[in-house]
């Protein structure tokens, strides 16, 4: 009940809105009340004690006090009343949102705004925003408001394209994976004023759900959106072209590369479309003639490009640049000549990069400068990891022994995760759980740099090369003093990097001539692991139509690594070897990568029926567990296996490997050594059919190594991963002793 002791002075109005500021709607509301009583025919009174009741949390007095006001008026009038009142609640709505940060009574007064114009735009986006600022937000506001579909309207409402842009990146932060959040960005292009402003926020946020997130087919459905509104944008079609190869829609990611180099015309621009097309063909498998002529082109661009060698790049050309030598390995096994192009195209980003990031790059070497005048031989060291793949991915499994045994009394260990903001993968929680400090970063090649430089580290490692360009460009920037390259890859040839970690077979003595980066071999392998997990086998015989008899030969791959020369040497064992019969499994497209293979078994004289082809696995332990069946692993050339050499001699099972003179075609070779197997290594292309023929005919020899690296489990270096550990370790503190004794001797 409203007291009476309050009289309408000629400032009541002033006085009524200190009452409601403070909080005492009674007293606000009897001078409301007061003021109708003496002026009914003033609505703004109406509106204002409605507001003051809802505040009050009288909703259905406040209701009611509005539709007195306007029980009788003309539509017109109510038209002018409608607009009067919202402009009184908005303005609330406003105070409580910007003054007083009352979000939630801002929300209930935009609740009746709403009830009031249910099309009002603007209010609608408010409400949203409200509820994501109580954290109430869903994603099914935007279609249960009917945001979208008033969006999607004909004609299109009136809408502030700089109020939406910054609504839209708002709810792309908060529901990136929401239905309706796609839904939102295709209403949202028609009202596209700026082009440019709006596609870099997009390819920004594709970036993040495809290669943070690992959600590719959603950012394909965005990419494409975006080629709406521009139909020949650049990054676009490179991105579309990607992510359409990564859901392995082969066909279409080769259409999409072709169509980005025919629209190129800058020569770093059209290297790297041609790298698409190569990525596309050689990730497919079996379009190997198409390949042979796209890398032939692609010498003569890389030629033309060290001829210009331009200096003016900005860091996303530069980025994809440095990955545009990745696939020679896999087409030749010509060392020489396969790194002078790498170390010449890194030397080139090396360049552009301490052009485009010249501050950060002096900074850097300062502080390393100071730290050779102060530097302490015998302190803790700083190690820090950088990579792509620490998580479920073949350099995550084999990585995990050098973690799970550091000595953090004489290390402390930082781990710079790339393109994990979003990312949920248990192994890499398990690499975060192992390191004193981690890190979860996008694809920010400065900020990254800038914070390995903040955390002083002394040796930063990298475990991608070339496989992640965006860690080459951070380590051209050298955050850190001393850096290598171990594991993900071969070597970069980015000069900022000072080591490329190896053991005494993975590379051959001549390595050093052609290498840019100092080879610093550890004693025994680069490469150890405790063991592997292994499940249960579902892959039996029988459900392949194979003889319990027969000699299985097999090879688990992806389609980059089945080069039509091995292929040739692989179907000539088979043809040597009666009752045998060739598994192929790997990650390509599975018709051509079948149409491939029986096109040289057939040429060979070798029938179709005897090959088998399989798709992946649900989870690496049951694939291991399958690779039981074989008899004999065939391993490819001029790419070996890696991960899979090393899950075939954890299993027992014989392996033939044909031995070269690159990283990548001795892989295998140094896996045998250091599980003390001989038996298998093959130094010419008639060593491996040999090898392959002798192993499929001799079971006794097969029973042998089978036995020898059983027992290999307990005595050899490539199943010691504590013992791996201190030799990298002690390889760190001399790598530290050296850098020290520069200024000794300087």
């Amino acid at each position: 009940m409203v007291s009476q002791n309050l009289t309408l002075t000629p400032d009541w109005q002033q006085q009524a809105d200190q009452f409601m500021f403070s909080g005492n709607y009674t007293q606000a509301a009897q001078l409301y009340e007061q003021a109708i009583t003496a002026e009914p025919e003033i609505k703004s009174y109406y509106w204002h004690l409605g507001l003051i009741l809802l505040l009050d949390g009288q909703e259905t007095e406040a209701q009611t006090t509005w539709l007195l006001a306007m029980a009788e008026g003309e539509s017109e009038e109510i038209d002018l009343w409608t607009i009067e009142l919202m402009e009184v609640l908005q303005a609330e709505a406003e105070r409580r949102e910007l003054e007083l940060t009352d979000y939630s009574v801002a929300w209930a007064i935009r609740q009746h705004l709403r009830e009031i114009n249910p099309t009002e735009v603007n209010n609608l986006l408010n409400l949203i925003e409200l509820s994501i600022l109580l954290g109430t937000y869903t994603g099914d506001e935007l279609t249960d408001l009917g945001v979208i579909e008033l969006l999607k309207s004909e004609p299109a409402i009136t809408v502030d394209f700089d109020r939406l842009l910054q609504f839209w990146k708002q709810i792309l932060y908060i529901a990136p994976f929401h239905p309706s959040s796609f839904d939102l960005t295709e209403a949202c292009l028609p009202y596209v004023k700026t082009p440019l402003l709006f596609l870099d926020n997009l390819i920004e946020f594709i970036y993040k759900i495809s290669y943070s997130a690992k959600r590719f087919t959603l950012g394909v459905r965005f990419t494409e959106l975006g080629l709406r509104l521009a139909p020949e944008h650049p990054e676009l079609l490179r991105t579309l072209s990607c992510l359409y190869q990564d859901i392995h829609d082969y066909d279409r990611g080769i259409e999409t590369a072709k169509l980005c180099y025919s629209l190129m015309d800058n020569l770093a621009d059209k290297i790297y479309a041609n790298h698409l097309i190569m990525r596309g063909l050689m990730s497919a498998g079996g379009y190997w003639d198409e390949f042979t002529s796209v890398i032939e082109r692609h010498k003569w661009l890389l030629g033309s490009l060290s001829k210009e060698q331009p200096t003016y790049l900005d860091s996303s050309a530069t980025i994809r640049l440095l990955s545009s030598s990745f696939f020679f390995p896999y087409f030749q096994d010509e060392p020489k000549e396969n790194v002078k192009i790498r170390s010449q195209v890194a030397q080139l980003c090396q360049l552009n990069v301490e052009n485009y990031a010249k501050a950060k790059v002096e900074q850097y070497r300062q502080r390393h400068s100071s730290i050779l005048k102060r530097g302490s031989s015998n302190k803790r060291l700083k190690i820090g990891y950088i990579s792509y793949c620490l998580r479920t991915h073949s350099v995550g499994s084999l990585a995990k022994w050098l973690f799970q045994y550091h000595n953090h009394d004489r290390f402390e260990i930082h781990a710079y995760f790339l393109a994990a903001e979003h990312t949920c993968d248990p192994i890499q929680d398990w690499y975060i759980s192992k390191v004193d400090r981690a890190y979860k970063l996008g694809l920010d090649g400065a900020g990254t740099a800038e914070r390995i430089y903040e955390d002083e580290i002394d040796i930063l490692i990298e475990l991608d090369s070339l496989t992640l360009n965006n860690t080459c460009e951070i380590m051209a920037m050298k955050p850190a003093p001393i850096q290598a390259t171990w594991l993900g890859w071969d070597a970069s040839g980015v000069p900022a990097v000072d080591y490329y970690i190896a053991d005494p077979y993975v590379l051959p003595e001549s390595a050093q001539e052609y290498y840019t980066e100092k080879i610093w071999r550890l004693p025994q392998t680069y490469i150890a692991v405790d063991g592997f997990e292994v499940g249960v086998p579902t892959l039996r015989r029988e459900n392949l139509n194979i003889p319990n008899d027969a000699i299985i030969y097999l090879s688990a791959q992806r389609g980059y690594k089945y080069n039509p020369n091995t292929v040739r040497l692989q179907m000539q064992i088979l043809q040597a070897v009666p009752n045998s019969y060739f598994i192929v499994k790997g990650l390509a497209d599975q018709e051509a990568l079948k149409n491939f293979f029986i096109q040289i078994a057939t040429s060979e004289g070798v029938d179709e029926k005897r090959l088998r082809f399989l798709p992946l696995v649900a989870s690496e332990a049951e694939h291991r567990a399958n690779l039981g069946i074989a008899d004999v692993v065939l391993d490819t050339y001029p790419y070996n296996g890696a991960t899979t050499t090393m899950e075939t001699l954890w299993m027992g099972i014989p392996i033939v490997t044909r031995v070269g003179e690159q990283f990548s075609s001795r892989n295998s070779y140094t896996m045998m050594m250091n599980a003390g197997v001989r038996e298998g290594i093959a130094w010419t292309d008639r060593e491996y059919v040999e090898w392959g023929i002798r192993l499929g005919k001799n079971p006794n020899l097969r029973q042998q190594i089978a036995w020898t690296l059983r027992q290999s489990r307990q005595t050899a270096p490539l199943w010691n991963g504590k013992q791996f550990t201190r030799e990298m370790e002690k390889a760190y503190e001399q790598m530290w002793q050296k850098y020290c004794a520069l200024e000794k001797n300087s």
